[in-house]
């Protein structure tokens, strides 16, 4: 049969291992398009040439900036660097609990190889059965109906929350971030996708609830249990904060702007204190479109749909052929209904799930939470998209401990209250020092500082107050991306995931790459974002004042090739790590260890889950846990001390194959379909990494 053409007319990136096939249906192809943030945003570099003539660097040590304020930064924050770790010093370091185990090699296989010693099975895959009734996946009798009782497609991120009272039960929460039709569907034809095709994408998309078991081995096996739910791209959601019932999200299927129907291209997410899972609504903007020659609602509109990168053509999928909400010329405020971080309570299966404007409307990755000591709630979450943002939300309710209905009721509002903010980077370090090579400054780290500027401030019953100058409160938390850019917010290299160190309290962020960085008209490379042509990506470290507005940033990692020069792993000895490129998921482990998994490697490998440690002389190894298949991605990991499970995500995916010449055939191998799917890891009579 023949293979699905590619439009050879858009030219792919060619830096990281993701296919052009992948960008298309993930991202909407956003890698051949143009940079949606055009502001002329003060680049890092002019901010450093200032401070060098003012001197600051002259003064014996290294002055503290607080861009965009006007005192000191906090006491808890600290801009002194500890000089790198020489490979003589860490030639004795033994591997910190945890990461006791064999690295990985970088390899190609169509397989997920571990670390040596460990075990590993399928927990569940695409097309399994997840709620009663639900008949068992064939590739070729595939429809709505059943699709909507089974796992979904291109599984991204995963929770594993405990059932309190039984022992090695657990509710496995994932999302379903996006179809890809010709991996999907047998003799599929992009030119005439069909009714019944539409309909299995809806119910493919989403979200997903499963119990599931420690089996005898040590894996995990589904469980047909009473917390098992599928959420797909048409089922009821409550907006809520200062977006609901405004102008720009009422429709005509919806007048009051308060129920959305779907969640899609959910990416990253987290579980909350308080049991509930947050999803991220991200590249969104692609499954909206127009005939071709449709006229824009207005100059406004259109200005606003460029910031976002929505077109007024038709869509990849078409399904505003299935749709008219979909169909941006006859309903054009439906997308603004999407891009929210997004509220499950997976215990109460019959309640409707959130989605929170006061967070803001961008492409969240993700969204993961910190809690002060005082119970203040902070959520981080970053804007994936070349050259945009970094944000968090303070919350003015605390937390409540618990799981009584009062304590549900108030935990549920706690991010509809409080203030949005974006992130603002500086650095002391010389511009001449910052030439878009990545080479080490003379200080031998990047850092700086920064502060959040305050963008919404949110309160009760969806009462809100923009703090920003020109822009309404509604305005800001459905067109963020703008409020961001009139702040002066710092453009980054497509932060993706966040997470805050439950030990320290410090806050990693996965900045993926960014081949545009230096390129004609955007942004040259700077402190925090030190490359041109970045293809591998950074790992940055925010020492956060949470509830405040100061921080200090340093890079833990600047990935790729070890052997490069540019390359830099927290000053550890880089002839002794596992070369990794393409941060994407960040997770923590008990001991204190960073776990990274990679989305494009650029280093002619598969992708993988890596472990980094963070403190004392081993700071900045790296050590490769697993690989995933060819053309997959490794997503949403979860690390236990006796077990470790991630998302394969889109096996297979590849230019030149389809379903129908498939590349690969895991996890059923033989005559099988490549399947997305969820994957256990553990160690027969042990504990991970130790």
């Amino acid at each position: 049969m023949a293979l699905v053409p590619l439009n050879l007319l858009v030219t792919h990136d060619g830096k990281s291992k993701r296919q052009h096939v992948t960008c298309v249906h993930k991202c909407g192809d956003a890698c051949s398009k143009p940079v949606p943030n055009t502001s002329d945003n003060e680049y890092f570099g002019d901010i450093a040439k200032a401070v060098s003539r003012r001197s600051v660097l002259q003064a014996g040590g290294m002055a503290v900036l607080a861009v965009g304020a006007g005192s000191a930064l906090a006491a808890c924050s600290n801009t002194s660097q500890p000089a790198p770790t020489t490979s003589s010093s860490t030639a004795a370091a033994q591997p910190p609990a945890g990461m006791n185990f064999a690295s990985v090699a970088p390899n190609s296989e169509d397989a997920v190889v571990v670390a040596d010693g460990y075990e590993q099975a399928v927990v569940i895959s695409w097309g399994d059965p997840v709620l009663p009734g639900a008949p068992q996946f064939d590739v070729t009798k595939q429809t709505g109906a059943a699709q909507r009782a089974q796992f979904g497609f291109n599984n991204d991120f995963a929770g594993l929350l405990p059932v309190e009272g039984q022992p090695g039960r657990f509710l496995l929460v994932t999302n379903f971030e996006y179809a890809t039709p010709q991996f999907m569907f047998p003799g599929y034809d992009p030119d005439a996708p069909t009714r019944d095709q539409f309909d299995v994408e809806i119910a493919a998309m989403g979200m997903g609830v499963v119990e599931v078991e420690r089996t005898p081995e040590g894996g995990l096996r589904p469980v047909m249990g009473r917390y098992n739910r599928r959420i797909t791209a048409d089922s009821p959601f409550t907006l809520t904060g200062p977006a609901a019932g405004t102008p720009f999200v009422k429709t005509a299927a919806d007048p009051d702007g308060g129920t959305v129907l779907g969640t899609i291209a959910n990416c990253a997410g987290g579980v909350t204190p308080w049991g509930t899972v947050l999803s991220g609504e991200e590249n969104f903007h692609a499954y909206f479109g127009a005939p071709e020659g449709s006229p824009a609602p207005g100059p406004v509109d259109a200005d606003r749909n460029d910031r976002y990168g929505i077109a007024l053509e038709p869509s990849e999928l078409q399904w505003e052929t299935f749709d008219p909400r979909f169909d941006l010329a006859a309903s054009p405020n439906e997308v603004n209904r999407f891009g929210y971080v997004v509220e499950l309570n997976p215990w109460d299966p019959a309640s409707t799930p959130v989605k929170h404007s006061a967070l803001g409307r961008f492409k969240h990755e993700g969204a993961n939470i910190h809690v002060t000591s005082d119970g203040t709630v902070v959520a981080y979450t970053g804007d994936d998209e070349r050259f945009d943002y970094m944000y968090k939300f303070v919350s003015t309710r605390k937390v409540q401990p618990g799981t009584s209905a009062a304590a549900m009721t108030n935990n549920m509002a706690i991010l509809d209250e409080g203030t949005l903010y974006v992130a603002k980077l500086s650095s002391d370090i010389p511009a001449a020092e910052i030439d878009g090579s990545g080479e080490l400054p003379a200080t031998g780290s990047f850092s700086g500082t920064g502060t959040w500027l305050p963008l919404l401030r949110s309160g009760p019953d969806g009462q809100a107050e923009s703090l920003i100058d020109g822009i309404t409160a509604a305005e800001a938390a459905v067109f963020t991306r703008m409020a961001a850019d009139k702040a002066g917010a710092t453009k980054m290299d497509r932060p993706e995931d966040f997470e805050a160190d439950p030990k320290t309290g410090k806050v990693y962020v996965a900045l993926t790459n960014n081949t545009k960085r230096g390129t004609d008209g955007e942004p040259p490379a700077d402190a925090s974002n030190p490359r041109n042509d970045n293809k591998s990506g950074q790992i940055l470290e925010i020492t956060d004042d949470h509830a405040g507005t100061s921080f200090t940033w340093d890079l833990l990692l600047v990935c790729g090739d070890p052997a490069a020069a540019d390359t830099y792993y927290g000053g550890f000895d880089k002839t002794k790590v596992s070369p990794i490129s393409c941060p994407d998921n960040l997770a923590f482990d008990s001991h204190g260890n960073l776990w990274i998994s990679t989305d494009g490697n650029a280093l002619d490998s598969n992708d993988g889950l890596f472990a980094v440690a963070l403190d004392g002389p081993n700071r900045g190894e790296t050590k490769q846990f697993l690989t995933v298949p060819l053309g997959a991605e490794t997503c949403g990991p979860v690390i236990t001390d006796d077990l470790v499970t991630v998302c394969v995500q889109h096996p297979g995916e590849n230019d030149e194959n389809s379903i129908d010449s498939p590349q690969s055939r895991w996890p059923e191998g033989g005559n099988g379909t490549a399947r997305p799917s969820v994957v256990a890891v553990w160690k027969s009579g042990g504990n991970i990494g130790v």
